[in-house]
This record gives structure tokens, sequence and C-alpha cells, in this order.
């Protein structure tokens, strides 16, 4: 867990090493570092991939080739790497490079060790759990456009099991079980299969009272009058959220850490999912497992603000510990669609959550 006798910052910087020590201390145990990051004060010779080059004046600039840029003024720290671009407002301590290090060394990605660097505050590193769970203290996502007027409707605060399906018939056969939360997720490329698909479903779930979602298609979605619709973070860019408001759907987003978090609580959705929690090979996923620890961090930071959904290779051995984290929803697939006894093993994964009350 030692940062010492490691080139964290270049060039190197004894104090900022000691801090970053320091902090790094009171965060826990975390998986080893993937990418070994290098912190630059100065712009190296040669920049490497790993490299993190931290500009503080507006008129500085740099071709960095593969390496990360940082840039830190005005109230404002924008990430640009391989392409992408990260942006954040707020206030920030002046330990915040030192925190960066540190969580950078839990091995997470730059953009959400980012986020909770600058949500740290100096002399947290004086608490015995200095996690950052002070939602008041995190920066906000900057250059987005307006949330809809008025929001999403709310859901319920706990969403409890939400298997995710395949077909019409699969979501009929489970609301018939009892379940009272679950999501369409229809592939095709025939239209009309996914309208009719579409309002099979959502006929199902008025039928039982359900929340029933439909994942990604907004459009049809709107026109079948469903309960709500769940979207990936490339589908806000494209989807027309404010149509999605105006016909009084629901909003489900995904996320897949810090950054996505606070990006998709700036459009005020009636629920985030968090994952992928485990491996799954049900899709593919843009980011690595994000594990229980991790899950129990978002957790604890967005409990009582939005319902909240864990999901991502949710089986029945690995429920307990998930609902352990407290996060009120668990969205499965295999687990019901691959069980060799859906009605049984639907009974049982309705009763863990009978017991998390």
């Amino acid at each position: 867990m030692s940062l010492l006798n490691r080139e964290v910052f270049w060039p190197p910087a004894d104090e900022l090493i000691e801090v970053a020590e320091r902090i790094r201390a009171r965060l826990g145990e975390w998986p080893a570092a993937e990418t070994r990051w290098r912190i630059c004060l100065a712009i190296p010779e040669t920049p490497k991939a790993d490299d993190l080059i931290v500009f503080t004046e507006p008129e500085q600039t740099i071709a960095a080739g593969d390496a990360a840029v940082l840039e830190a003024h005005d109230g404002r720290v924008t990430l640009h790497r391989g392409g992408e671009r990260f942006a954040l407002e707020g206030e920030w301590s002046d330990d915040w490079l030192a925190a960066l290090a540190a969580f950078l060394d839990c091995n997470f990605e730059p953009h959400d060790a980012l986020t909770l660097a600058l949500a740290w505050r100096s002399g947290d590193e004086n608490k015995d759990d200095a996690w950052p769970v002070d939602f008041a203290t995190f920066p906000r996502v900057a250059d987005l456009p307006p949330a809809p007027e008025g929001g999403f409707p709310a859901c319920p605060d706990r969403l409890g099991l939400y298997p995710v399906l395949p077909s019409a018939e699969w979501v009929e056969r489970v609301l018939d079980l009892g379940v009272r939360t679950t999501q369409l997720r229809r592939k095709t490329t025939d239209p009309a299969d996914l309208k009719n698909e579409i309002a099979r479903s959502v006929a199902a779930g008025r039928r039982h009272d359900a929340q029933l979602f439909i994942n990604d298609h907004w459009r049809e979605a709107i026109e079948a009058g469903a309960y709500g619709v769940h979207l990936g973070q490339e589908d806000v860019q494209t989807a027309d959220l404010n149509a999605i408001a105006r016909a009084g759907l629901r909003l489900g987003l995904s996320t897949h850490g810090y950054y996505e978090m606070l990006r998709a609580l700036h459009f005020r959705p009636s629920y985030l999912a968090l994952g992928a929690v485990f491996p799954t090979t049900t899709k593919v996923m843009p980011t690595k497992p994000q594990g229980l620890a991790r899950l129990a961090r978002y957790v604890q930071l967005l409990s009582g603000r939005v319902p909240l959904v864990g999901i991502g290779g949710i089986d029945m051995k690995a429920m307990p510990p998930v609902l352990a984290t407290g996060v009120g929803s668990a969205a499965v697939v295999r687990a019901v669609t691959e069980a060799s006894d859906t009605a049984a093993a639907v009974s049982t994964l309705q009763q863990m959550f009978s017991s998390q009350r």
C-alpha cells in the first residue's frame, strides 16, 4: 500500500508524497493499481501513456502524445485522455494532487480518482474512515445540457428484485410469479417485432400494476405508454430526455463509477443502476467490474438521494453480499432465465429481499 520508493510525482515531490501516504493509509484495502500513474508537475521531456501532466495556468498548452493532461484553474479541472474529455467544477483542497495519487493507487480510473480527489478535504486523513461520503463536497460535471424541466417521475425507493428479460413471454411469466419490477431488453432489428414485444410487455405490466422498464427503445416506450425506460450513458447524448419526461415515463440510467454517477444525477433520473458489480457475459461492458467494496461506497454516498440498482453478474450466490451493501434493488438476468426451476428461483430471490427489510 506504500507509495514510497515509487515515481508517483515528477519531478520528485517529497512533501506531496508524504501527504499522499497519509491519505492512502486512511482509505482501506483496495486491489493493487493496474497502472502506475505518474503525476507530472512539469512537462517531461518524453511524455508516457501513464503520465498525467498537470497545468495550472490557462495559457499553458502541450502536445502530450499518449499522455493524459489535467488543466486545473478557475474552479474547473478538465482531464483530457485518449480523445475523451472529463470536466469538473467546484472547490477543492490544497491537497487535491496528493489525494489524486492516493485514489489512483486504489485502482480507480483517472476520471473517477479525480472526482474523489476533488471531493477530498484537508484534514480528512485524520478520520478513522476518510473516504469521501459527503455529497456536498463532490464536484459538478461541467458543460452538460439542461436537465428536463420538472424532472422525471419518482420510483419506489427500493425497487427490489429486478429481472432484465429478453422477451414479452418472459416478462409475463415473471410478473405472474409476483415480481413487480422488470425490464424488457429486446435485441432485434425487426421494427414490427420490437413494437409487438413492447406493447405486450407494457400490457402485462399494467395488469400486474408493475414497474416495467424498456431498455434503450425510448421512442417505442413512449408510444406504448410504458412505466419507464432504461438508458446507458452513451444514450443520454442521443435520446430526447425532454420527450421522455413530458410523456411521464420514469428514467433509469446506467453508471460505471463516480464521474458517471455525478453526470447522471444532473439529469435527475428516477433511479441509477450501479455496475457492473461482477463480470457478466450478457453484454459487453465499457469498464472493469466494480466489485462489492465500490458498490458499498456508492450506496453510502447516494442512499436516500436516488433509488439505486446493483447490476451486472449478480447470481443467486452473489445476491446476499450485494444486498448487504444496502442497495435497494438488484438486477438479474441468468439467475432467472437460466434457472432450472424459474418459479423456485424467483421465490428464493424474493425471500432474500424480504429478509433485507
